[in-house]
């Protein structure tokens, strides 16, 4: 039996965990569920990250075990007495005034103990009659009593689903304003092309969002605003360790902060920290942190998140640390392929109080001339980033009440005369270079943080530097002077005291920067809640009873015609609120789907409110991408799906998708590429189907009778073409390019690149070099088998310390994988040749290389161990620095 501690839960006693998933629209989430005992009551406490918490454990949602608990199993949607042997438990949890969470369990002796266990500590609950709010409102159990017993019968109880009715056949008409409405009927129908396994969902009321709204509607009444203390910092350390205190950093304030966020970026340099190797710099610069903070104020840490070089850590006062609570971390990379963290962002979430705060730490794209790839990664990181809460739709960046965003953002100055911009530093005339700034320059013209606000700059730029000194760059290169570290916000109630860089510190090529906020937080008076939910709760009873929520939807069919590879295409769907009473809607999946949508589909919001007449648009964004454009290659998948809007207490909306794609070479294997010689859009769909199988066969073939099949009239290509077309490029006119393969491309540029492998074979390729290299990379990553095949993954590891082996698997792979593995190799050692130029590094090269040519089987995506990333990146190294002998 354990204690939490670490956030002043030393009354709660965790009785036993189990590790589960969460199935939730569009993805799947790993949960750690914790039986939990406080007081003499018992708690199911649901916890996000298991990896990361399993040590201190935090609830971010915690159900009471009392009358209102409810656990159903999906497969039979029979209470919980017998368990029948399967590979995994389906359950539907519910309490009261918490959300319906759909659970995957392991059917394995620890989780049916765990269920006993629960079972048992159910049936020891008191049946008192009383309401037991969840914690999370701040209440304790007694209030109850203070509700009816005539309004106390109207609380819902979760209710086994019942087998659905037969559908009944009413003809949908044309309503006010143009939306579809069918009236009276709240059976769903399916539209004439349901799949044959589709069944109507019951209505199965879900109070707690809606208490939830409307508490939230009402906040005013219930919280006042009490000002805390942040501060938050920014430092670009260089891939340099701590040489010295952080006192003049940290400890500059008289009063200590109530909260601590320091972000770091280039905290590891090394090639291997790319691909989310552990780096020992996080546990030395978290160590030099805590021994910096402000000696007046004991403090503990909320969370730590690291992405490569980057590294988001927060502190918060021990005695506020009750009052912490839906704690998460995300990061996102923006480099090549999302997979290249040395550029992006990661960032932490929580509520404290009543009041959510994001903190997010970035480092975009470098070099003065980039700005528009600064941009780009600002707008990927907040389409990308979301947080993923137990029983909640994902929460974007935006989506909280405070927004503090820090870090190197890198943005230069529309100046290139290094002489005239330290003129004008040393005539302290600031404000002639900050009109130049191109931050400031992107915000005014909306491009990019446009909805943030930057306090007035008094000091000097914080880049570049001669290490360990306070001269500016002497360098050959010469850096012209920069802003790149800023620290921005967003949100209500927010006074920032202090800006300020910190000269002192010398560690770096960089200043640090800090900022102190004073920051209004909602803080609540439960006196005044417990009354708003008293009339929440009678108004909802009274609607419940007297209203049924309704919706009207603009159109129910959409059309995507001409679905290109990595091409957006977006189409907007109106729905209207034409009922008398707030509704909740939301996507749930079809019977034995575990998504609501292909993996081509984007759907946003996915779950949402809507008042009386109010309306709202979702955005219905498709786009092929890595992942499922090999299935519409080869007509495994087609773009057709139907979604399924559902409505609390109310009818089941189906939407129906449809469209015609463009075939593509990206996602297609190297065998059928071998076997076309035309642009793939002249060749008719049908006959490049015919030829994915014939490539299919024949490297069946060539597997187990182990003999190259010579006899084809139509000689093969020895490697694709469009391999031969993007490194071609790169080796004639992009071996002396800096940062090759380390900086994105652009979208438009990408774009092209593509449309023009795909409709002609051209003799230049269009786009920068970054492009053509991300292209490149794309092309290989979206291959539905790796140039070293599946069935030879783990015997080349094996034989990753024995160049001679490896020599001998290669010979092994069919001759067009094998041809473009050692065209591939021939081109990566012709640009090591021009290293001193381009910069480039073999274990650098070594290391992204071995992700895209050697790539574990689908069944074991996501398990593979460091030692296997390395010995992967050994078999490549062999072959990078040995000799050219086949």
């Amino acid at each position: 039996m354990d204690t939490f501690k670490g956030f002043g839960l030393d009354e709660d006693k965790c009785l036993t965990t189990l590790r589960c998933q969460e199935l939730q629209p569009g993805q799947d989430e790993p949960r750690l569920l914790a039986l939990i005992e406080r007081s003499g009551r018992f708690i199911l406490g649901v916890l996000a990250n298991p990896d990361d918490l399993a040590t201190r454990p935090v609830p971010q949602l915690s159900i009471p075990i009392n009358t209102h608990f409810h656990m159903v199993r999906e497969a039979e949607e029979a209470l919980l007495i017998d368990f029948s042997i399967n590979s995994h438990i389906r359950l539907r949890v519910q309490g009261e005034l918490s959300p319906e969470l759909l659970l995957e369990l392991p059917d394995d002796e620890k989780s049916q103990a765990f269920l006993a266990q629960v079972d048992k500590c159910r049936q020891q609950e008191p049946l008192d009659g009383a309401i037991s709010l969840v914690t999370d409102f701040g209440f304790e159990e007694h209030f109850g009593h203070s509700l009816k017993v005539d309004e106390k019968k109207n609380q819902p109880v979760r209710p086994v689903r019942p087998p659905p009715p037969p559908p009944t056949k009413t003809p949908e008409v044309q309503g006010k304003q143009g939306f579809l409405h069918t009236p009276g009927n709240r059976d769903a129908r399916p539209p004439p092309n349901a799949p044959p396994e589709w069944q109507p969902t019951s209505s199965i009321p879900k109070q707690t969002t809606l208490v939830q709204h409307h508490l939230n509607k009402r906040e005013k009444e219930y919280v006042d605003i009490h000002n805390f203390r942040v501060f938050v910092g920014t430092w670009n350390v260089n891939g340099q360790c701590p040489d010295s205190t952080l006192d003049p950093w940290l400890k500059c304030d008289e009063e200590p902060p109530d909260i601590y966020a320091m972000g770091f970026q280039e905290l590891d340099l090394s090639a291997e920290a790319f691909f989310y190797l552990d780096s020992s710099r996080e546990q030395q610069w978290v160590a030099a942190v805590k021994s910096s903070l402000h000696p007046k104020a004991k403090y503990i840490q909320i969370r730590t998140v690291r992405l490569v070089g980057m590294m988001l850590v927060m502190f918060i006062k021990a005695k506020h640390g009750r009052l912490i609570r839906e704690v998460a971390a995300e990061s996102v990379g923006t480099g090549i392929i999302g997979k290249m963290g040395n550029k992006g962002g990661v960032a932490i979430r929580f509520v404290f109080h009543n009041t959510s705060f994001c903190f997010v730490n970035s480092h975009l794209a470098a070099h003065a001339e980039d700005c528009e790839r600064r941009n780009q990664d600002y707008k990927d990181i907040c389409a990308r980033m979301s947080f993923h809460l137990p029983g909640r739709p994902a929460l974007s960046i935006v989506k909280h009440d405070v927004v503090i965003w820090l870090g190197d953002l890198n943005y230069r100055l529309f100046l290139y005369d290094v002489y005239e911009v330290k003129r004008l530093i040393s005539k302290k005339e600031l404000k002639k270079l900050l009109d130049r700034d191109q931050l400031n320059v992107q915000r005014d013209t909306r491009n990019a943080f446009s909805d943030f606000t930057e306090g007035e700059i008094n000091f000097i730029p914080t880049y570049k530097f001669d290490p360990k000194t306070d001269r500016w760059d002497s360098s050959g290169k010469c850096r012209v002077p920069a802003w790149c570290d800023r620290i921005l916000w967003r949100g209500s109630s927010v006074k920032q005291l202090e800006y300020r860089s910190h000269m002192q510190l010398q560690t770096s090529d960089h200043k640090p920067v800090s900022s102190l906020f004073q920051i209004g937080v909602k803080v609540v008076n439960e006196k005044r809640q417990k009354l708003v939910l008293e009339e929440v709760m009678r108004e909802i009873d009274r609607m419940e009873n007297e209203f049924l929520p309704s919706l009207s939807l603009t159109q129910s069919e959409f059309t995507f015609e001409g679905v290109k590879f990595w091409q957006q295409q977006c189409r907007y769907l109106l729905i209207k609120n034409d009922g008398q009473v707030p509704c909740h809607f939301s996507f749930i999946p079809k019977l034995r789907a575990s998504q609501f949508c292909k993996p081509w589909l984007k759907v946003d919001p996915s779950d949402g409110f809507l008042e009386p007449n109010e309306m709202l648009e979702i955005s219905l964004e498709v786009h092929v991408t890595k992942d499922s454009v090999a299935q519409l290659n080869s007509g495994e998948d087609t773009l057709d799906d139907i979604l399924v809007l559902h409505l609390d207490r109310g009818k089941d909306y189906f939407i129906s998708l449809s469209g015609t794609y463009l075939p593509s070479c990206f996602g297609m294997s190297l065998e059928a590429l071998c076997h076309t010689k035309k642009p793939i859009r002249e060749i008719p769909v049908t006959k490049l189907i015919d030829v994915e199988e014939e490539s299919s066969v024949r490297q069946s073939f060539l597997s187990f009778l182990e003999v190259e099949n010579a006899g084809s009239g139509d000689r093969p290509l020895r490697i694709p073409k469009e391999v031969w077309l993007l490194v071609n490029h790169l080796s004639t006119k992009c071996s002396h390019q800096e940062d090759l393969f380390n900086i994105a491309g652009l979208p438009d540029e990408l774009q092209a690149i593509i449309d023009c492998l795909e409709t002609s074979i051209p003799s230049t390729i269009p786009g920068s070099s970054h492009s053509v290299a991300q292209a490149l990379v794309i092309f290989l990553e979206a291959l539905p088998e790796p140039v070293v095949c599946y069935r030879f993954y783990r015997q080349c590891l094996d034989c990753s310390h024995d160049s001679r082996l490896c020599r001998q698997l290669v010979a092994q792979l069919p001759p067009s994988h094998e041809n473009v593995f050692h065209y591939l190799v021939a081109f990566l050692k012709g640009l090591l040749k021009h290293s001193q130029s381009n910069h480039l590094k073999v274990t650098f090269l070594a290391t992204l290389f071995s992700s895209l040519l050697i790539r574990p089987p689908p069944k074991l995506a996501g398990k593979q161990t460091p030692s296997d990333r390395q010995k992967a990146n050994n078999f490549i190294l062999g072959f990078l620095v040995g000799g050219d002998e086949e």
